[in-house]
């Protein structure tokens, strides 16, 4: 399958994900496959699929884990990210953040040893939980829908 098509896929997966959601106010739960792909093909990372415990390797070859949320109400807080794997072998977070038609508007990365240090402040740190915000405030924004990536 070329590029291009599993882009078109996406893209279709996209629509049809928020449509479900209009009418049904439930989400198909693909936020982390989109997540994903767009996190790859905007920053340019390498996929992994042999279920290491990270999605992707950057262009310095840094074990990347993806997580993805899609904000479907700005003004709703405490808004969380998936689960980090602190357990398994991976160097920093990506986290990709979507509106409601599940289009990518924000990304943030945080090294490892930056995401530990904020669990060792918080009392969910066994849990591996946290908040977008939180992410966000130890993070540093590297894409955007308005200036695409950033050095």
């Amino acid at each position: 399958m070329t590029l291009y098509a599993v882009d078109k896929l996406m893209s279709e997966a996209r629509r049809i994900a928020a449509e479900y959601r209009r009418t049904t106010g439930k989400s198909l739960g693909i936020s982390a496959e989109i997540a994903r792909h767009d996190a790859c093909r905007l920053l340019a990372l390498e996929v992994e699929d042999n279920g290491s415990g990270f999605d992707a390797y950057d262009r310095d070859g840094w074990k990347i884990q993806i997580k993805g949320r899609t904000i479907f109400n700005e003004s709703k807080s405490g808004q969380r990210i998936g689960q980090l794997k602190l357990e398994q072998d991976w160097d920093a977070v990506v986290l990709v953040l979507m509106d409601a038609e599940f289009q990518t508007t924000e990304i943030y990365r945080a090294a490892r040893d930056v995401v530990e240090e904020a669990f060792e402040e918080t009392r969910r740190s066994k849990r591996g939980a946290m908040s977008v915000a939180r992410f966000k405030k130890i993070a540093e924004r590297v894409w955007d829908r308005e200036q695409g990536e950033r050095d």
